[in-house]
């Protein structure tokens, strides 16, 4: 089965195409055939953060190019009711304008599906997305899948280059990116439970707030983690201590909002030399690795898991994944831990296409009518 995967839920805009078969075990197994990204990073670093409107508006500039390079060029013309595209796609004229070329000029790809994520994220920029696969699958008449972002960390997470990893449930997921901090559980594919989650800030979002105190650029996470580590390596004895934030709550919650406080009050007392930002981004980074892993391995205890999963953008920060490896072997833990490279930590439009493709193995395709951007995991 081929698979077309697209993802819009931030400000990374990416499209993938995939072949895949088998299905949710050990004789599954998937090829790459295209992929595009681009990320908006540079865009968004002169606000300090991800304006959703303007992620639409690139979003609707830069997927049909990410489409041309995720399918190669088949030379021909797509038959379509140019009136009903202009109608469907009336909340994304621009990329209205840049499709209808694009189709008039290539012919039908050979894909038996469409895999696009429809939340969570920011609902503008992925009503992009979701109006992009509507469009497409109507004038390609292929069917859609609605792929749920977070989901689509679990899957590529368990993945080992081309195929699955050898896994058992159930397993636990820790997803931390910018927008999210969540631990559930799985005990088969497609249920999920939530077990704890963020009351306030996610993981990422702190990690970007503490950095725009800090007068380092964003995005915040792999300054804040290159300044710790040059603490790190030079052995700068700790000059401050933060808080752990609900770290021996009874609870699977997180809060990093009074953290973050916390780096405000001290930095408001004075902007920081080199040396004590470097201090500062060490103790933050400790902080939240030091709440995260205990969260987490009292979670694995707890729920009996056999496999810890980690994804999300934060999940490419190196002394997080250091520190959760040295912890379950400080406990004999048996459980096995999978976290994508970090390279695949971020989003991607591969996560989208995997996800999708276990759901429509099982027909589980919507109604364009009733696809909207919105959703999060579905819970057992």
């Amino acid at each position: 089965m081929k698979v077309l995967g697209i993802e819009t839920s931030c400000d990374e805009t990416a499209v993938c195409l995939i072949e895949a078969q088998g299905d949710f075990g050990r004789e599954f197994g998937f090829t790459v055939l295209g992929n595009g990204l681009f990320s908006q990073a540079a865009l968004h670093a002169q606000y300090g953060g991800v304006f959703p409107n303007i992620a639409k508006r690139e979003h609707a500039k830069n997927l049909v190019p990410m489409l041309r390079q995720a399918i190669p060029d088949i030379a021909g013309k797509t038959t379509f009711d140019e009136e009903t595209l202009r109608t469907m796609l009336a909340r994304e004229p621009e990329l209205c304008e840049l499709l209808i070329p694009y189709l008039h000029t290539h012919a039908r790809p050979n894909i038996d599906c469409i895999a696009v994520t429809h939340g969570p994220g920011l609902e503008p920029a992925l009503w992009v997305g979701v109006n992009f696969a509507k469009a497409l699958g109507m004038v390609w008449n292929v069917p859609i899948v609605a792929t749920n972002h977070m989901e689509g960390h679990v899957v590529l997470s368990l993945m080992q280059n081309d195929r699955l990893s050898a896994f058992e449930f159930p397993l636990l997921a820790l997803l931390i990116s910018g927008g999210h901090t969540e631990l559930v559980v799985s005990r088969r594919f497609g249920e999920y439970e939530l077990v704890g989650q963020t009351r306030d800030d996610a993981a990422g979002e702190a990690f970007d707030k503490v950095a725009r105190l800090l007068g380092l650029p964003y995005p915040g996470g792999p300054e804040i983690s290159r300044l710790a580590r040059r603490a790190r390596d030079t052995g700068m004895p700790r000059a401050l201590e933060l808080p752990r934030p609900m770290l021996h709550e009874d609870t699977f919650d997180f809060s990093f909002s009074g953290l973050k406080t916390a780096v405000r009050r001290i930095v408001e007392h004075g902007p920081l030399d080199e040396q004590q930002k470097m201090s500062m981004a060490r103790e933050f980074e400790d902080a939240v690795a030091d709440v995260l892993v205990a969260k987490t391995l009292r979670a694995v205890d707890q729920f009996g898991v056999n496999t810890l999963v980690v994804g999300g953008g934060v999940s490419a920060n190196l002394h997080i994944r250091d520190r959760l490896k040295a912890a379950l072997e400080e406990e004999g833990n048996p459980a096995k831990l999978l976290i994508p490279p970090p390279e695949l930590a971020t989003d991607n439009a591969l996560m989208i296409s995997l996800a999708g493709y276990f759901h429509a193995l099982q027909k589980e395709f919507v109604d364009p009518a009733e696809l909207a951007a919105h959703g999060n995991l579905k819970l057992a």
